[in-house]
């Protein structure tokens, strides 16, 4: 292809691109804690797919697409161990640009591809959002860490030779040179080997399956609706777990602190684990979490999972107190109250025990050496 139509071709693929990359505005804005982050349009309807983050916990969560238009957007699910977010905007017989996951190829190493975000916040309104071009240097499991804290996912990713995971940036679309959408750029994480910050991109066979179920309305508030209400409520306390403060309204469900010597206790269950599935249903935030477990009865099993250094844990809880043997009860045998004592057995402890009998001896054999140097026997008579 001539450099002059190769040239046109990048740039229509491009703005292609850039028209199905929607701007997202939510909660944060305090000293390291940015309240933007990209999204990509999923559906003709509006679905928007992003990552999950605390940008999300607002009730007035802002979209801005391409062409400016904004809107308040919902949310309809969360996956919990990819930490990525289904919003639905509200628009009505409008064919909206959108990528389409189930036409989306694969990567290979060394492939040329395009990053495009709103990275740094540099467009707002109806401006066009970045694009980077790199190449895909690596595929393989991701293995990173926020802070302290691992990251919940440890599928494969695009490792990317470009800048492409900056603030803002998380969300955006990975794309090759036609446009085509090859993975979501991810959060800001560092290499738990090297700590060097990562620029990866989520590849679309890793959440397609995901992203129909939530983009499908199967959601934690839904399911939780049809259920019937208990008579008697469990609660987390009832099984000693204790959340992290609810501050937001979508706080993720970490465990604060666990109560000693509960039934979460015995379990195994630790702080700082991620609460992700309660009966087998995601759990969004602190809040489903308490609504979930709270619609089985007290004396109920409750079944939760948790998310720890990536792993997937399954735990069953009951709060029924484990009934302790009576100490009483433990140095008798069963049926020691039912037996009168049998006085032939018994022993008078005041009495010394009968000796053995001594064997008897022989007194002629017997012979004891005086200190004179004579021999006498048992009776004092000499021995010659």
């Amino acid at each position: 292809m001539p450099p002059i139509a190769a040239a046109r071709s990048l740039h229509d693929s491009i703005r292609d691109a850039q028209r199905k990359v929607v701007k997202i505005y939510g909660a944060g804005g305090v000293s390291g804690l940015e309240a933007y982050q990209t999204g990509i349009l999923i559906s003709a309807e509006g679905h928007v797919l992003t990552v999950q983050s605390y940008v999300l916990d607002t009730d007035e969560l802002g979209v801005v697409l391409d062409d400016g238009r904004k809107f308040t957007a919902d949310i309809l699910g969360v996956d919990p161990v990819r930490e990525l977010a289904v919003l639905k905007l509200p628009v009505e017989d409008d064919a909206l640009p959108h990528f389409n996951l189930a036409a989306s190829p694969a990567a290979k190493v060394g492939d040329r591809v395009l990053a495009v975000s709103n990275l740094f916040n540099i467009a707002g309104g109806d401006e066009p959002v970045s694009a980077l071009q790199g190449v895909v240097s690596a595929i393989s499991p991701l293995d990173a860490r926020r802070g302290s804290h691992q990251a919940n996912y440890h599928g494969n990713v695009y490792i990317v030779d470009a800048a492409a995971n900056n603030p803002g940036a998380a969300g955006g679309a990975l794309v090759n040179w036609r446009g085509e959408l090859l993975g979501l750029l991810g959060k800001e994480l560092r290499s738990s080997a090297t700590g060097a910050w990562l620029h990866y991109a989520i590849p679309v066979d890793q959440f397609v399956a995901s992203v129909e179920s939530m983009e499908n309305g199967q959601t934690v508030a839904d399911s939780a609706a049809d259920s019937p209400k208990a008579t008697d409520p469990l609660s987390l306390g009832d099984v000693g777990i204790v959340l992290v403060p609810d501050i937001l309204p979508r706080t993720p469900p970490y465990i604060d602190s666990v109560v000693d010597d509960s039934a979460a206790a015995r379990a195994g269950l630790r702080p700082d684990d991620l609460l992700v599935l309660v009966e087998g249903e995601p759990t969004a935030s602190c809040a489903a979490v308490v609504d979930q477990v709270g619609r089985r009865e007290s004396f109920d099993d409750v079944r939760i999972s948790v998310l720890r250094a990536g792993q997937l844990i399954e735990f069953t809880l009951n709060a029924e107190p484990i009934e302790s043997p009576d100490p009483a009860n433990e140095q008798q045998g069963p049926d020691d109250e039912n037996v009168a004592p049998d006085e032939s057995d018994a022993v008078n402890r005041d009495e010394p025990a009968d000796e053995p009998d001594a064997e008897p001896s022989n007194a002629e054999d017997v012979s004891v050496d005086n200190r004179d140097g004579s021999s006498t026997d048992g009776n004092d008579r000499p021995v010659e």
